[in-house]
């Protein structure tokens, strides 16, 4: 509280310039309201001069189900509208794996498009599959923290695209939250321990995983290139952004451009 009363004044402000908006490369993050990794990820990844990332958030219930997920299908368009209103975006990110195969690649580019025209939508899903072509890939083990009904789509998804799922594991979780606290060291110790006997990658499922941090030390453990959910996406996103190079950590997909 002020100790004495006093009348603001307006001061010149003929030194104030503006940057212009079109100098700042603008990202949008459309996050489920119980992501808790998301943000995360983005702060390391994009990361860079006049490179600005904006987020809101979409409701969202757990568990994390088929069902449940639907659900956010309408939400989508008004949740996007609140996306710096007014303010050029250069992409919009969809920051949900499982919400990305159950309702479908192109129902979110209608919903997201609704609400922002013109902008391209990234999904962990169509990332995921650009990645894969980028790496030579066909078939891969699929990792998810998911309960199994859950995963199902997911590998239906996949193989829609003509990506063969040798083999798929499941941790059961049903929050997302929780999933979020899933410990690297261990991820990487439970990853590590799935068959890959027949695959030429392992793609592991879900952004609330801290797997881009093990995207490399798992790759190693390995010996097969490894791609994850939002590591994918942010690397489509970089793209996007324009920013270049490998961040370092986070796999060997950042050795290719995204296309």
């Amino acid at each position: 509280m002020l100790s004495r009363s006093f009348t603001p004044q307006t001061i010149e402000t003929g030194r104030l310039t503006l940057q212009p908006d079109a100098a700042v490369r603008r990202i949008g993050l459309l996050l489920l309201a119980t992501d808790l990794r998301t943000e995360i990820d983005a702060t390391r990844l994009l990361a860079a001069p006049n490179v600005a990332v904006h987020s809101t958030r979409v409701a969202f219930d757990n568990p994390t189900t088929p069902e449940n997920l639907r659900q956010m299908e309408p939400r989508l368009a008004d949740a996007s509208r609140l996306l710096v209103p007014g303010t050029h975006l250069h992409a919009v990110y969809y920051a949900c794996t499982s919400a990305s195969a159950v309702i479908g690649d192109d129902a979110i580019d209608r919903a997201i498009g609704e609400a922002r025209p013109g902008v391209p939508v990234v999904t962990p899903t169509r990332a995921a599959l650009d990645a894969f072509r980028v790496l030579g890939t066909r078939r891969i083990a699929l990792v998810t923290p998911y309960v199994e009904e859950t995963a199902v789509p997911m590998i239906a998804c996949f193989e829609r695209f003509g990506i063969e799922v040798t083999t798929a594991a499941c941790f059961g979780f049903e929050d997302d939250r929780m999933m979020a606290r899933i410990t690297p060291e261990s991820l990487l110790e439970t990853a590590a321990r799935v068959d890959t006997a027949s695959a030429e990658a392992v793609f592991v499922s879900c952004t609330a995983l801290p797997s881009v941090d093990i995207a490399g030390a798992l790759e190693n453990r390995l010996g097969l290139p490894v791609v994850t959910a939002n590591q994918a996406a942010l690397w489509a996103l970089r793209g996007h952004a324009g920013i270049s190079g490998d961040p370092g950590g986070a796999g060997s997909l950042f050795a290719h451009p995204p296309g």
